[in-house]
């Protein structure tokens, strides 16, 4: 049967491996080495902590794990290089040695993407989209590491002030599109580059909505799409004043995603999302 979306991309090129991107998305790990997340309050902030952590979420299914020593939350400060470091290079030594599973490194900083591809990382996860650190674009096409750029209006600190938009759709796929033919112009094969909408970053609610119903758009710009919704704020404002559980949330978003073919979605809750894929799957879910 033909695929629904003909321009899908169904590989991503890292440093050493090649991943298959099936209908099912692939589902990228958290890993918060940090004290101030919002998801996890520092949990894992120990490098022992994050290491088991780490190799939990590969056990639950985890085909990518993606860490980081900086949050990037609405109003977080930045974090220095030399703590980054501090923070993720002996999780990521360790991980290259005790699992197989590919290491992504959740960063702005060419200098931490520089050392953590050195200890093992194969991807560089930049929410500026290789734009933040003129020497970005350098460390990823001197590495022939995987890239996943994002889109993001104003910075950490701004981003949610005042988030405006004529078309929130056409603006973040023209602002991928551009990424896009940047970073392959700098020497970094297209083959090599995951292009994310980049929700909660700098959008209202009305704005993620309408990016994850069009999520489907993105495959014509060639490349796999990554979308990290695990446990946004806009979870809990769609559901009111009822409880509200973020992971029932994050898995009815995971869903519709997959039915639009999105490759790569990066969660905290690795079991509970993989287990519900491989359902949706074989439920027929993921027919056209």
């Amino acid at each position: 049967m033909p695929s629904p979306f003909p321009q899908r991309a169904e590989r991503w090129r890292l440093r050493r491996d090649t991943l298959r991107l099936p209908r099912r998305p692939l589902v990228m790990g958290i890993v918060n080495v940090t004290p101030d997340s919002f998801s996890d309050g520092g949990r894992f902030f120990s490098h022992q902590a994050a290491i088991e952590h780490a190799l939990r979420l590969a056990d639950e299914g985890a085909e990518i794990l993606d860490l980081g020593g900086e949050s990037t939350r609405p109003g977080a400060p930045p974090v220095e290089a030399a703590e980054q470091l501090r923070r993720v290079l002996p999780v990521i030594d360790t991980l290259s040695r005790r699992t197989a599973v590919p290491i992504s490194i959740d960063t702005r900083s060419a200098e931490v993407a520089r050392e953590a591809i050195a200890a093992g990382a194969q991807i560089i996860n930049d929410i500026t989209g290789l734009s933040g650190d003129p020497a970005m674009i350098d460390v990823a096409a001197q590495s022939q590491a995987g890239v996943c750029a994002m889109h993001m209006q104003g910075t950490p600190q701004t981003m949610q002030d005042d988030p405006r938009y004529e078309d929130v759709v056409q603006e973040v796929r023209q602002y991928l599109a551009a990424r896009r033919d940047a970073l392959a112009a700098a020497g970094i094969s297209p083959g090599r580059i995951a292009l994310d909408p980049g929700i909660g970053f700098g959008k209202r609610t009305v704005h993620n909505l309408a990016l994850l119903s069009n999520a489907w758009r993105l495959h014509e710009l060639g490349c796999p799409v990554l979308v990290g919704h695990s446990r946004k704020g806009f979870l809990r404002k769609l559901l009111g004043d009822a409880p509200v559980d973020p992971l029932y949330g994050t898995i009815g978003v995971a869903l519709a995603l997959a039915r639009q073919g999105v490759q790569i979605l990066r969660v905290h809750d690795v079991a509970a999302v993989h287990q519900a894929l491989v359902l949706f799957e074989a439920a027929g879910g993921m027919d056209p």
